[in-house]
């Protein structure tokens, strides 16, 4: 199949969306798939995509946007309609204006859609500090309006979101696929081990509001370890000066020995930096599903996740004890506490979350998703038959019912 993957910009770094676009693309090449993408250009001027789009700089917002690891694209009807014509199946990777224009073309060529999921209306506004119920509802009820309701098939990464679409009647049939992730297998690699003290805690996310880091910072004030502890921050973002100034007034009080640190990481360092690592710290409270967290813990190491209504990481829990309720430093103190203070009971722990290695392995997902694009070709072909046999029924009545 040609498959045509639209997406505002794919190669913007620090962003969990274009990440999983880029390793899901990388592997349906590698099931024989032929894929392609309409998007804007790499930001640093490396890489290109096949269908090309004029970058699109945002009024007011656009160094937020930057910040965010984000970019946006204009629309050009002439590259646009070129990537459609090419392609068997459309898939959506946003529900912005490039997708609607995307949508208007694929209806009159008759080419099938499909969408992921990959954002909530609250993942947006959070990180400008405007969440607002009435405006996420408005903007989902416009994002289905433009692109949702133009699909054949949306995937779903978690039962958490087809729940939420369900409750909007969309009108697209609902998958639940996750995005999967590259399983770690290559243990015969000399990865460092943990050091006896400090304990290396570890928490990875883009540093904006909705990744709550902050709820981290502030649960160090409760827990008895904090002056045994390493925070580690693996990300970037705009509130990174926030987040650091908030550090330092914890080591100036005393309430952390040795400074938190913030850096961006590779795949191969985050691997390194896992396996030095005591817990891994899940505290967003927006999050379709969480990939970041599923990195961490198929490596063995014991999660503690923040468990809120829009947070789907949650379901990757295996005890009580690796949840704590969204926002919540306290209770988020005394699981850090809890599996600090038995390292044998923490090993044991560990050993549980190594299967979510086959569970969400990017292969399965790859599977499901050929399986859907072959099913979304098979139900525009049934529609488009249905319409022709329609239309003669119409010419040989005279127009009248049949």
């Amino acid at each position: 199949m040609n498959i045509l993957y639209v997406i505002n910009n794919a190669f913007t770094k620090g962003n969990g969306l274009t990440a999983s676009c880029r390793r899901t693309i990388k592997y349906l090449r590698m099931a024989g798939e032929n894929v392609e993408v309409l998007s804007a250009a790499d930001p640093s001027g490396v890489l290109e995509p096949t269908y090309k789009l004029p970058d699109y700089t945002m009024p007011i917002f656009d160094k937020l946007v930057k910040k965010q690891g984000y970019a946006f694209a204009d629309t050009d009807e002439y590259t646009m309609r070129k990537a459609v014509n090419w392609a068997d199946v459309v898939h959506l990777e946003e529900p912005f204006v490039t997708e609607k224009e995307v949508c208007r073309i694929a209806e009159e060529t008759g080419t099938p859609v499909v969408a992921t999921y990959h954002l909530h209306p609250e993942n947006i506004f959070a990180s400008i500090n405007f969440d607002k119920p009435w405006l996420n509802k408005i903007t989902l009820k416009v994002w289905e309006h433009m692109v949702f309701n133009k699909c054949e098939i949306i995937q779903c990464p978690t039962e958490k979101v087809k729940e939420r679409l369900e409750k909007h009647h969309v009108k697209a049939e609902l998958r639940v696929i996750s995005n999967g992730i590259i399983p770690d297998d290559e243990n015969e690699e000399n990865l460092p081990s943990p050091p006896a003290s400090p304990y290396i805690v570890a928490c990875t996310g883009r540093y904006s509001a909705e990744k709550d880091q902050s709820t981290l910072l502030e649960a160090m004030r409760y827990c008895g370890n904090s002056k045994n502890i390493q925070l580690v921050f693996a990300g970037k973002g705009p509130l990174e000066k926030k987040l650091k100034k908030k550090a330092k007034e914890l080591l100036k009080e005393g309430v952390l020995n040795t400074m938190p640190t913030f850096d961006f990481y590779n795949q191969k360092q985050l691997r390194n930096l896992y396996a030095q690592s005591s817990l891994y710290i899940h505290c967003a409270y927006v999050e379709v599903e969480g990939l970041s967290c599923l990195e961490a813990i198929q490596t063995g190491l014991v999660p503690i996740i923040a468990d809120g209504e829009m947070s789907a990481a949650s379901q990757f829990a295996l005890s009580p004890e690796s949840l704590f309720p969204a926002k919540d430093p306290k209770v988020l103190a005394q699981r850090i506490d809890y599996w600090l203070s038995d390292d044998a009971r923490r090993k044991k722990e560990a050993e549980k979350y190594t299967a979510y290695r086959e569970e969400y392995d990017i292969k399965k997902s790859v599977a499901q998703l050929i399986e859907m694009y072959e099913d979304a070709l098979a139900m525009k072909r049934k529609k488009a038959s249905q319409h022709i046999k329609g239309s003669k029924l119409d010419s040989l009545s005279g127009g009248q019912p049949a």
